[in-house]
Formats: structure tokens, sequence, C-alpha cells
């Protein structure tokens, strides 16, 4: 996204389009996002009161495989020289990436929430 993202960007760009439908699909589902700030906007946790969301301990990045993610295309990322041709690398290696890697990741919650439990919010080892 260019620009700043307000909780009002974010809930018309992101929670309104992608999120709302998909989790209306997976009755159950449990919602996760950091403490960002368009994330706890007031606009946002109105949209997202509808939802289950996943209660998020202050300092713990810990809990969010998406940062696994974004850690192995950083690594794969080639030199660009414009921010055009980073969009489309990075739109290149988001669609190639590895679903058993997503798989392992997603599957691995359970025990992620459970050793930032044991942890008390704190650095765990994943």
């Amino acid at each position: 996204m260019r620009g700043t993202l307000t909780g009002q960007r974010y809930v018309d760009d992101i929670l309104r389009p992608h999120v709302e439908p998909f989790l209306n699909c997976l009755p159950g589902a449990i919602f996760q996002q950091d403490k960002a700030r368009p994330h706890t906007a007031r606009v946002a946790q109105d949209f997202l009161r509808h939802f289950q969301s996943l209660l998020w301990p202050s300092r713990s990045p810990d809990l969010s495989p998406v940062e696994h993610v974004w850690d192995q295309l950083k690594w794969k990322i080639p030199s660009c020289h414009s921010v055009h041709d980073l969009e489309l690398a990075v739109q290149d290696l988001w669609a190639h990436l590895p679903q058993d890697n997503i798989r392992c990741l997603i599957n691995s919650m359970p025990d992620r929430v459970e050793a930032c439990i044991v942890a008390g919010g704190g650095p765990t080892r994943y």
C-alpha cells in the first residue's frame, strides 16, 4: 500500500474486501492481528466486533507466522532500481511461496499460542 495506512483505510482496503469474505467462509475462525495503530483504531475494532479475534499480548511478535514469511521473502528479494521493480519482485515471490511452508506455519499456531502463554507474553523459541 502506498501512503499512510489509517484505521479507515485498513477497514476499506483490507478488512472489508479481503478479511471479511474470508472469515465469513470459515465458521469458528479466529482472526489475528498485532497492535499496529490501524488495527487498534476504533473504526477497525468496531468493524471486527462480529468476528472472534486472538488477543495480542503486548510486546510479543512471537504469535505471527506471517513474520516468518516476510523473513523468507526478504532474503530472496533481488536488487531493485525502482519501487515498481520492487513491487513486481515481491508479488512474484509471494505468488510462488511454497505452500508446505505456509501450512507448517499455520499448523504451528496452537504450539505458538501455548508457548506464549507459558512465557507470560514474553519471547518464545518461535
